[in-house]
């Protein structure tokens, strides 16, 4: 008999571009936790980024979009796209707990380094009572300092974290627009069509 509490996956960032690093840890997580689904959520204005550098919200979620088209697990969100203003984590968590209602676990996607960043998120204490955490332990990542810190947060603040450890895929973001910005091929490090959009876009060239 199918579990009745559904269990989603949340992927945020600013996917400035999404490549296929980003694809692939998403969908080792949701095998190994049997999640429903894996939203894909790019940010809107991140208070964290320095926006001259980041495409407009309304690409980036266009690329989004064509990335996942082939998962059905998959599935882009417009919710901080659509948002005015900046985008906090706790909004958006808020909102994703108005549509899904009580019966939906909430399952926050982050790499093991975020942990030590939590506590400066806005509202913290409500997004620990909201979601749950998914911490990808990358190789490189000290075990001792995140194990430490995985059972403070736990203790101080009862957050609930899960950890995987992931594939080694040493791609980034800013790689791939420093490729493009020298005229190298990006080839297999974003999704086919991501590549295309970029390319008639004429993104990340300057």
């Amino acid at each position: 008999m199918k579990n009745s509490v559904q269990k989603i996956g949340i992927s945020g960032g600013t996917f400035n571009p999404i490549h296929i690093g980003h694809l692939i840890i998403a969908e080792t997580v949701r095998d190994k936790f049997g999640l429903d689904k894996v939203l894909f959520i790019p940010s809107g204005m991140p208070p964290h980024k320095n926006l001259g550098s980041v495409v407009c919200a309304e690409k980036r979620f266009d690329m989004v979009q064509r990335a996942v088209a082939g998962n059905p697990y998959f599935e882009a969100s417009r919710i901080e796209v659509d948002r005015e203003g900046y985008t906090y984590t706790v909004d958006t968590l808020k909102k994703l707990r108005e549509t899904y209602g009580k019966d939906t676990n909430l399952y926050y996607i982050i790499g093991a380094d975020v942990l030590n960043d939590l506590l400066t998120w806005r509202s913290f204490e409500d997004v620990f009572k909201i979601c749950e955490f998914i911490a990808v332990l990358r190789p490189g990542n000290d075990e001792k300092v995140f194990y430490k810190q995985m059972e403070y947060l736990r203790d101080a603040y009862g957050v609930k974290i899960h950890f995987i450890d992931a594939p080694l895929i040493d791609i980034s973001s800013t790689e791939i627009r420093e490729r493009i910005k020298e005229g190298r091929s990006i080839k297999y490090l974003v999704p086919e069509s991501v590549e295309e959009y970029i390319e008639s876009n004429g993104l990340y060239k300057e």
